[in-house]
């Protein structure tokens, strides 16, 4: 789960994180009253899940209470990289000398954690990598001890900090470090990382992601940071099936067994699509290792129930759940959907039980089911069916 900024912010505070003050708004009257409690120069900043907000317009510093009327007026229903702005943080503003960068993060290829820091911050830390990679510092964190105060000075010193900066820099880690750790998150990153006029190390900025298994053993007051009125119905709907499912801008909905599979198919589909109107995939869906009457219903319920979806290509390796159970899945799906099953399926079947599988589907003969010998074959007649539909 990603968190807005101003739930970092919040969960920052409440670990001891040096903040400064900050209210969310969702209309331009909350953030003039914001504005006027905080009093003093603010930033109006739009609230959203994604970077650029800055060059967007969605970042605005307002010198008084009115001006934050007005900029929250202009960013309340923007568009930012196509999510819509529903909320605005009142930033409390900061006199910034200087900005760094800090983020600890979980590094699956090397199995442990990574820190990374440098003393430019500000800038889109990914130019700065590509750009300068010798400025931005990267330690490795054990797991198993974590950020010490040994590790924290490792990582000021790595970054170059200077010598009166370096105590304050890593208090601010080591309390970064509490709130990655006790809150099961899997990236926690600031930018910048400020030192301000005053002498002061404050986090401006914050980006966290929760573990979201985590989440649900350890931290069930994590639901409540949910945003559950911006997230697509069809995900939610997949989620609460306990499906892998993401939605995606095409025609041709996707069904596989298995992460690896079902990205396969996603560039099949949208190769073949090449010659079909240009279609694309509607989705990934992996069902997992089960392919039941019941896992499959869900999934084409799912499916069917997005407008933009044309045509479905189930696509299939029998392994674990062999071909034949996938088939009868298939075809209980359909019984139990009914009506609601109005789309063409392409089916296509390999692995084991394969020959079994694709007789169930022959004898069932249902009208919407087509079968394809072959990933590529399948993909196309998705893809031809798709367009004609359109």
């Amino acid at each position: 789960m990603d968190l807005y900024e101003y739930q970092a912010r919040d969960m920052f505070e409440s670990h001891g994180v040096p903040v400064l003050a900050g209210i969310v708004a969702y209309t331009p009257e909350e953030a003039k009253a914001a504005a006027e409690k905080i009093g003093g120069v603010v930033v109006v900043k739009a609230q959203v899940k994604v970077g650029g907000r800055g060059k967007a317009g969605g970042v605005k510093v307002a010198k008084t209470a009115d001006e934050a009327f007005e900029y929250a007026t202009n960013i309340l229903g923007m568009d930012i990289k196509g999510h819509t702005v529903n909320k605005v943080m009142i930033a409390q503003g900061a006199d910034i000398a200087e900005e760094f960068y800090f983020s600890v993060l979980l590094d699956r290829a090397n199995r442990n954690y990574l820190a990374m820091c440098s003393v430019e911050g500000g800038m889109e830390i990914e130019e700065l990598a590509v750009e300068r990679p010798e400025a931005l510092a990267r330690i490795a964190v054990d797991p198993a001890v974590g950020i010490d105060q040994a590790k924290a000075d490792e990582i000021v010193a790595a970054a170059g900090f200077a010598p009166e900066l370096t105590a304050q820099v890593a208090s601010a880690i080591l309390k970064l470090w509490d709130v990655f750790k006790k809150e099961d998150a899997t990236l926690v990153e600031v930018n910048p990382l400020v030192l301000t006029g005053g002498g002061d190390i404050v986090a401006l900025d914050g980006k966290v992601t929760l573990d979201d298994s985590a989440s649900e053993i350890r931290h069930p007051h994590h639901e409540e940071l949910d945003d559950k009125e911006n997230t697509d119905p069809l995900e939610a709907k997949a989620a609460a099936a306990g499906l892998n499912y993401v939605k995606l801008d095409g025609e041709v909905g996707v069904i596989g067994n298995g992460a690896g599979l079902v990205m396969s198919t996603l560039d099949v589909v949208a190769y073949a699509g090449e010659n079909h109107g240009n279609v694309k995939p509607a989705n990934f869906l992996d069902i997992g290792g089960g392919a039941s009457a019941e896992v499959m219903a869900s999934g084409l319920d799912v499916i069917l129930n997005d407008p933009q979806v044309k045509s479905v290509f189930v696509n299939v390796f029998g392994g674990i759940t062999a071909c034949d159970a996938v088939a009868n899945g298939i075809v209980g799906a359909l019984n139990t959907l009914g009506d609601a099953a109005n789309k063409p399926l392409v089916v296509r079947l390999d692995g084991n039980n394969v020959e079994e599988g694709r007789r169930i589907l022959a004898a069932a003969n249902h009208p919407l089911v087509t079968l394809a010998a072959t990933m590529d074959e399948g993909a196309d007649k998705a893809a031809e069916l798709a367009n004609s539909a359109k």
